[in-house]
């Protein structure tokens, strides 16, 4: 069975590999819009889904897995910062908050068929000042993460705590759920 990973994210190519399947990887074209009012959970999911189909279009005969991650302040989406200055207001935002992460997954097949997952990150944030948010951002630069940290690495330090039903989700690709969704496909995991 062939299987493709919908995305150049290199965190979820990393994380995708522990599961030791043969995968290749494209670049789905999906607009990631949030539709009006849509609730980040929502947003999550549909574009997990739209990526995983846009995936198995790119590559006939395969399934093909889309991931997404939306991080949820006070009930607004977080995107990713891009920049330095976005990411210190980020974290200057999160700072003795409580940030939920949407990570969804989704496993689309040859026939049209469709497998899906979603699961909840809360990550709290010590009360952070300005200076250690500087050096955080200036040591790690993680303009391209949602919530701006990379918790796989120095961004740990940032946290209180974490509560989650799968450590991977929070980086980008819940493995539970997606190991899950891969033997229901049929593939041998592990």
């Amino acid at each position: 069975m062939l299987l493709l990973l919908a995305s150049t994210s290199p965190y979820r190519r990393d994380l995708l590999r522990r599961l030791r399947l043969p995968f290749d990887t494209a670049k789905p074209e999906v607009d990631e819009t949030p539709l009006p009012e849509e609730e980040p959970a929502d947003l999550a999911g549909r574009l997990a889904l739209a990526k995983a189909r846009a995936g198995a279009a790119l590559a006939p005969g395969a399934w093909a897995i889309g991931s997404d991650q939306v991080a949820e302040l006070d009930g607004a989406p977080l995107g990713k910062p891009g920049g330095r200055e976005r990411a210190l207001a980020q974290l200057a935002a999160m700072s003795g908050q409580a940030v939920r992460f949407h990570t969804a997954v989704a496993l689309a097949g040859p026939a049209g068929e469709a497998l899906h997952a979603i699961d909840l990150t809360t990550v709290r944030f010590r009360d952070l000042d300005a200076a250690e948010i500087g050096r955080y951002v200036d040591a790690e630069q993680p303009f391209d993460c949602a919530g701006s940290f990379k918790a796989e690495a120095l961004g740990i330090a940032l946290f209180e705590s974490i509560h989650s039903h799968d450590p991977t989700a929070l980086v980008g690709l819940p493995l539970i759920a997606t190991a899950r969704l891969l033997r229901q496909a049929g593939f041998q995991v592990p």
